[in-house]
């Protein structure tokens, strides 16, 4: 199997196989964490709770480190609830996040993710300022298996296409409904108003189950400002983290839910439609240190 290209375990590799522990792997331990993206707060406090393990169990072995290593991070990822809440029928998914960052396909990818679990699933085109996105996303929702809402009418208001998808719901029995919104900077706010709206549209209908923030593993630390952002506007409960499957690295994503207190709930480590998984704390943290 090809080595995981975001794994820390290509920085680290050497550290575990030296005789004993000294002072440069806790030089070299701080500098591939940072590499990796986990940024200089979360880092120092890593490489601090790891001191103080290996001094407890008064151990010079480089392998205990590597174990402890992995055992800290799943620790810290495991603080969040990675669960879905899609309980409520229909369950309703706003899907939100910058441009560029994948969430079109992502939508698709969650899709074809929730029919695996037998769901029956319907798209809302609720991004109706790029001319090209509902075709882009009908192209997605088919790979995936799930119905589109269309806007009705060029420009028409997104959130009275997320009204319209809602109805379909309710009318056909569909359980989970997807809304993309419109890929929008945290700094326009005029956007981000937009975004506060469908949210009270669609609540006079339904309760929201999931606001998923879709953000691109190479982002790096800006992903905190984008995420801190929706938070104050959208309500976002969860994270999908995409891209991973490039140069990213990972790390960044403990950052973000440290400063956010939002979970990662799922992951894109690759471009075909089944290439979306839950978050699972212990699969992530020993595929970050191996």
């Amino acid at each position: 199997m090809a080595e995981n290209p975001w794994s820390l375990g290509r920085a680290l590799r050497g550290m575990f196989v030296k005789p004993t522990i000294d002072d440069t792997t806790w030089d070299d331990l701080e500098t591939a964490l940072l590499t990796a993206d986990f940024g200089p707060d979360v880092t120092e406090r890593i490489v601090d709770e790891l001191r103080d393990k290996v001094d407890r169990y008064r151990t010079t072995d480089p392998r205990d480190l590597q174990r402890m290593l992995k055992e800290t991070l799943e620790e810290h990822f495991s603080k969040f609830d990675t669960t879905l809440k899609l309980t409520e029928r229909p369950a309703v998914v706003l899907v939100v996040g910058v441009n560029g960052v994948g969430k079109t396909t992502t939508i698709g990818k969650f899709a074809k993710f929730l029919q695996r679990f037998g769901r029956s699933v319907v798209v809302g085109a609720a991004d109706t300022f790029r001319a090209a996105a509902v075709d882009q996303l009908a192209t997605w929702a088919e790979r995936g298996g799930a119905t589109i809402v269309r806007p009705q009418q060029e420009g028409q208001d997104p959130a009275s296409v997320a009204f319209q998808t809602i109805d379909y719901a309710k009318r056909t029995g569909t359980e989970i409904v997807l809304v993309d919104t419109a890929g929008r900077l945290q700094s326009k706010s005029g956007l981000m108003d937009e975004l506060s709206k469908i949210r009270r549209v669609i609540e006079k209908q339904a309760p929201i189950s999931e606001v998923l923030l879709v953000l691109d593993a190479t982002t790096g630390q800006n992903g905190v400002a984008q995420a801190e952002a929706f938070l104050q506007h959208a309500g976002v409960t969860g994270l999908v983290i995409t891209k991973l499957d490039g140069s990213a690295r990972g790390g960044f994503i403990l950052a973000v839910q440290e400063r956010t207190g939002i979970p990662v709930k799922l992951l894109g480590q690759g471009e075909g439609i089944g290439d979306l998984t839950g978050f699972t704390p212990h699969v992530f943290a020993a595929a970050l240190v191996d």
